[in-house]
């Protein structure tokens, strides 16, 4: 099958795409998926460096979420069937012709959705309404500021912030990227290339703050979104898509009263299986009805995957980025 493998760790220029890799083996718990489609994530950029929490053995394909149609199920599976339209998530094996993943990582693709769409809808939004449900809490009429707002993450921050009756606050670094994220409901934008960020905050609060603040950038921004916090504020650390882990005074979650908030969605799954069911069942109500729609606007065939890995490193994207099959 064709599949791109990380044979030596480093940047994507050490990846290789193979044109007759073998077929994934198949265990009795498990469900083997033509792949439509693959989303690529930060942690994608991370594992082929070794800089992840998984380090899978070399050699390894890396990706991390899929959509597809399943081909066949092991003899423990009874709630999937041969040709069902599925989408599928784990730590990596994605970018390639097909995959045996575990049943409990697989799941029924949302109505209404192309196999584009599907393939970036696991990571980012089970990880947004995560997030802003049980470790923020976000209660409608709070303030919520989406860093990196059009991003894969961001943009269903805003999209989610937006639903759960929010006043959203979206950042990111150009007009362009503004643009998408007026779109998608933002109530405010903020350009943080060519303006203060703090005082900006300062301004569009009234000197409250904001409740909650949703970081997958981390950098420079982190400090002066930190202390722009409000009182009972939640700052919920997701990633560091700009390189730099920054490092918090602590005397600012003092001063404010405020909780710094670890976000990890693989963990939660893991941890608290019955709750994140539920999750996935209220975004699938949500994509049936027509509230969610994930915005796709970077499209790369599977032989372009350096183009579609700069694309994110570069932080050039808006919205997902998907490698099709």
């Amino acid at each position: 099958m064709k599949a791109v493998v990380c044979k030596e760790h480093g940047l994507p220029d050490k990846l290789s795409l193979e044109t007759a890799w073998p077929d994934p083996e198949m265990g009795d718990d498990d469900v083997l998926i033509d792949v439509k489609a693959a989303g690529l994530n930060f942690p994608d950029v991370l594992i082929i460096q070794n800089k992840y929490q998984t380090k899978p053995d070399l050699p390894f394909i890396p990706g991390g979420e899929c959509s597809g149609v399943v081909v066949a199920v092991g003899k423990n599976v009874t709630r999937l069937q041969p040709g069902e339209k599925v989408i599928s998530m784990g730590a990596h094996g994605a970018f390639c012709s097909r995959i045996a993943a575990n049943q409990h990582a697989v799941f029924p693709m949302p109505d209404g959705l192309t196999f584009e769409q599907a393939a970036g809808v696991a990571i980012t939004y089970f990880t947004s309404y995560h997030a802003l449900k049980q470790r923020a809490n976000l209660q409608p009429g709070e303030t919520l500021l989406v860093l990196g707002a059009a991003g894969g993450v961001g943009t269903t921050a805003v999209e989610l912030g937006k639903l759960m009756g929010a006043r959203v606050i979206a950042a990111a670094s150009t007009d362009e990227k503004l643009a998408l994220c007026k779109q998608l409901g933002a109530d405010e934008l903020i350009n943080y290339s060519d303006a203060s960020l703090k005082d900006t905050l300062k301004e569009l609060t009234g000197g409250k703050g904001v409740d909650v603040v949703y970081d997958p950038v981390g950098g420079d921004y982190s400090e002066p979104a930190l202390r722009s916090m409000a009182w009972n504020g939640r700052y919920l650390v997701i990633g560091f898509a700009s390189g730099p882990i920054p490092s918090i005074p602590l005397n600012l979650a003092l001063l404010k009263g405020c909780s710094i908030v670890g976000v990890f969605w693989g963990r939660f799954m893991a941890e608290e299986p019955a709750v994140n069911l539920q999750n996935i069942h209220d975004l699938w109500a949500l994509f049936a009805e027509g509230k969610l729609k994930p915005v796709v606007t970077d499209l790369f065939a599977l032989e372009d995957y350096e183009a579609a890995y700069a694309c994110m490193m570069e932080r050039r994207a808006r919205g997902k980025v998907i490698l099709t099959l």
